[in-house]
């Protein structure tokens, strides 16, 4: 029952999924929306039923899911974003603010959020995580989405 989803099926298929993304470090954005997108239809769900909305930034990332989430016809929501640690607190701010309110929101509405925040200390390793040699954390936020839709689905 706690199987990763490894490949495409019906029961992927119906799922209604929206991917919040952060304009902010284009970028680096812009390549894990694209890992989770291609996450996402490899499960077999059906393009149509993924929705993409572009924000500001990462503070913005968790209004714009409270938003969708009060609509109520979400599965799951993966929110993408990047921040780069700069010379003032700004970036603390900003990382805890948007991590606590996501992470709210997925206990408040019962959806799963994939957490696609990264969080780095210089541009390199922002790019090293959303397609370099680190990975992508666009498909693992796709992924972690997809396990708990399927578990949510053998719970009930």
């Amino acid at each position: 029952m706690n199987a990763a989803f490894s490949g495409p099926s019906s029961s992927s298929a119906r799922l209604r999924i929206a991917l919040v993304v952060s304009r902010f470090n284009e970028a680096v954005t812009r390549s894990m929306q694209e890992a989770a997108i291609q996450t996402l239809l490899g499960a077999g769900v059906e393009e149509e039923r993924i929705a993409v909305h572009r924000v500001p930034g990462a503070w913005e990332l968790p209004l714009c899911v409270s938003w969708l989430l009060r609509r109520g016809n979400l599965d799951g929501v993966i929110a993408l974003g990047c921040v780069i640690r700069g010379e003032t607190p700004h970036f603390e701010y900003v990382s805890l603010g948007a991590t606590r309110g996501l992470e709210t929101l997925s206990r408040e509405y019962g959806v799963p959020i994939g957490f696609g925040l990264l969080t780095t200390d210089t541009a390199d390793q922002a790019r090293a995580r959303s397609g370099g040699v680190k990975g992508n954390k666009g498909e693992e936020a796709a992924q972690a989405v997809l396990d708990m839709c399927r578990l949510a689905a053998g719970l009930e």
